[in-house]
C-alpha cells in the first residue's frame, strides 16, 4: 500500500492547488466536462479493483459495493457532466419596475480550493460524491480518506491521478498527523463527511480561518412501526437496511419503536427473513460483510454480552473474522452495528416522544405506516434531515432531493446539484446605464424637504391589521 503523505508536503499540495485556481484552468466548462467524464471512466474501468480493495477493508458484498459506490458515481458524474451549463448560467433576477434597466443577475463561482475529509464505511462514494460536486462547481480539492479503509485509500492515491488531472486534485494519505496538518491550512469550504466529536475538531480549526462547512454526521436513525403497516414487508424493508455494510452505515436503521400490539409478529418477521436472506447462516454467506475493525467488533460484542434485552433472532460471533451476525434485540438500545434493537410502545405519540427526547435531529427518521394523518403527525412533530415513510436507505438512490442532516446530523447538503451548489458561491451582479442618472437626483445631497420625502414614500403605506391566532391544542 502507498505511504502516507510527507507531512511537510502538505503545505507545498495546498499552496501549488491555489496557485493552479488562480489560473483560471478549472474556469471553462469544457475543461471540467472532461474532468467529470474522467471521474466515470474511473469509477468504470476500476470496478473490480474498486470492489476488491472495499472487499479487502470491509468485508463487502460485491453487489453491495457496486450497488452503492461504484454505481452511483458513475451515472451522477456523467449526469454533472451533462447539466453544467444548465447549473452555472447566470440566472436573471425580476426586480421592481424602476429597477429592470439596472440587468441584474446571479451568478454562480467556484470557492476556490476546498477540502474533502471522507469517511471507512463507505470510502468511494463519500470521497468522490463531494469531489463531482467540487470538479463541476470548477474548484480545486484535496481528497482525504480515511486510514481506516487503507487498501481504498491507496488505490484512490495511486489511480485517480490517471485520469484527473493532478495538478488540481490531489489525495492526501494518512492518520490524525496528517489530518492535523490540513486543518491547520485554510480552505474556502470542507466537507467532511463522519461523526459529531470529530466535527466539532474540524468545525473548531475552520473557525479560525472563517471557513465554510458542510457536516454529513450521521447520528440515530429511528424506526416507527405502528399497527397499519404490512408488518412482514415492514420487517424485510427494515432488515435489509441493517444489514447493508453490516449496519455501518450512516443512515442505518439504528432502532425500531413499535407499538406493542404488533411487537411478537414484527420479532416474528424479522426473524424469518433473516433465514430467508441467508439460508445458510450469516456467516457462510458471500453477501454479507465484517466489523470493520477489532475495536469496533469488540465493542459491538461488549454491548450484546452485556445488554439486558432479549436475543430475539441472531447472535452468532467470530472473533478471528470479526464477523458479528445480524441480531435482533427486544428492548434494548444500541447504534452503528449489525445489532437491531426493538422497543415496544403503546402508540405514536409515545415513540414520537421516544424520538423527541432520545434522538437528538436523527440524519433520517423512518416510519411504516399506511395512515396519512399519521405521517403528518410525524412530520409536524419531529425534526430529521430526512424522513422516508414504509422502506430504508433506499431515498439514497433518488438524484432529484437534497440529502443532508440538521443540528447534530450536521448541515449542507448533497446529491448532484446540491453537491455543486455546496462548492460555489452566489455573486449579485448589477450594471447601471448611465442614463438611469435621471432617476438618481433625490440621493445626492444637498437634502432637502423634497428628496426625504421620495425617500420615505414607503413610511407612509398603511401595514395590513393582523391578529394573533388562537393556539391550538
Amino acid at each position: 500500500m502507498t505511504d502516507y503523505t510527507p507531512l511537510d508536503d502538505i503545505p507545498r499540495i495546498h499552496d501549488a492547488l491555489r496557485k493552479k485556481f488562480r489560473t483560471g484552468i478549472t474556469k471553462p466548462l469544457k475543461w471540467r466536462r472532461h474532468q467529470l467524464l474522467q471521474l466515470a471512466r474511473f469509477a468504470k474501468e476500476n470496478e473490480d479493483a474498486l470492489v476488491e480493495c472495499i472487499r479487502q477493508d470491509l468485508g463487502r458484498a460485491k453487489q453491495e459495493t457496486v450497488m452503492s459506490e461504484v454505481t452511483p458515481i458513475v451515472e451522477r458524474s456523467l449526469i454533472c457532466a451533462e447539466k453544467l451549463e444548465e447549473w452555472t448560467k447566470p440566472e436573471e433576477v425580476t426586480v421592481q419596475a424602476w429597477q429592470q434597466g439596472w440587468n441584474p443577475t446571479v451568478h454562480k463561482h467556484p470557492k476556490g480550493v476546498v477540502l474533502i475529509m471522507a469517511p471507512w464505511n463507505y470510502p468511494m462514494i463519500l470521497s468522490l460524491q463531494p469531489l463531482y460536486g467540487a470538479i463541476a462547481a470548477g474548484c480545486c480539492a484535496v481528497i482525504k480518506p480515511s486510514e481506516i479503509a487503507p487498501h481504498y485509500a491507496s488505490f484512490l492515491a495511486r489511480t485517480l491521478p490517471k485520469y484527473l488531472d493532478s495538478s488540481v486534485y490531489s489525495v492526501v494519505l494518512g492518520g490524525i498527523p496528517e489530518s492535523t496538518k490540513v486543518l491547520e491550512l485554510k480552505w474556502d469550504h470542507i466537507f467532511y463527511t463522519g461523526n459529531g466529536r470529530v466535527a466539532r475538531i474540524i468545525s473548531a480549526a475552520a473557525a479560525k480561518h472563517l471557513t465554510p462547512l458542510t457536516l454529513e454526521l450521521g447520528g440515530k436513525s429511528p424506526v416507527i412501526v405502528d399497527s397499519t403497516a404490512d408488518i412482514s414487508v415492514a420487517a424485510k424493508r427494515i432488515l435489509w437496511g441493517k444489514i447493508n455494510n453490516c449496519g455501518q452505515l450512516c443512515v442505518t436503521p439504528d432502532f425500531v419503536l413499535a407499538e406493542k400490539s404488533i411487537m411478537p409478529a414484527l420479532v416474528e418477521a424479522f426473524a424469518a427473513h433473516l433465514k430467508t436472506f441467508y439460508p445458510e447462516g450469516a456467516h457462510e454467506s458471500k453477501s454479507y460483510g465484517r466489523i470493520v475493525s477489532d475495536e469496533h467488533f469488540k465493542r459491538l460484542k461488549g454491548l450484546l454480552s452485556n445488554t439486558k434485552g432479549r436475543i430475539a433472532a441472531g447472535g452468532k460471533l467470530v472473533q478471528g473474522e470479526r464477523f458479528m451476525e445480524p441480531t435482533v434485540v427486544v428492548d434494548f438500545i444500541e447504534i452503528f452495528g449489525p445489532i437491531l434493537p426493538i422497543v415496544s410502545v403503546e402508540n405514536v405519540d409515545e415513540a414520537i416522544d421516544y424520538v423527541n427526547d432520545q434522538c437528538d435531529h436523527p440524519l433520517v427518521l423512518y416510519a411504516f405506516t399506511t395512515e396519512e394523518k399519521t405521517k403528518k403527525k410525524i412530520l409536524d412533530n419531529t425534526t430529521s434531515g430526512n424522513v422516508l415513510f414504509n422502506d430504508t436507505i433506499n431515498m439514497l438512490s433518488m438524484n432529484e432531493v437534497p440529502f443532508g442532516g440538521v443540528g447534530e446530523s450536521g448541515y449542507g447538503r448533497q446529491v448532484l446539484y446540491y453537491s455543486f451548489e455546496n462548492f460555489t458561491y452566489t455573486r449579485s451582479v448589477a450594471d447601471m446605464p448611465y442614463p438611469e442618472e435621471k432617476f438618481f437626483g433625490p440621493r445626492y445631497p444637498p437634502y432637502t424637504k423634497e428628496s426625504l420625502e421620495f425617500m420615505s414614500e414607503i413610511l407612509r403605506r398603511p401595514i395590513p391589521e393582523s391578529v394573533l391566532p388562537s393556539a391550538s391544542l
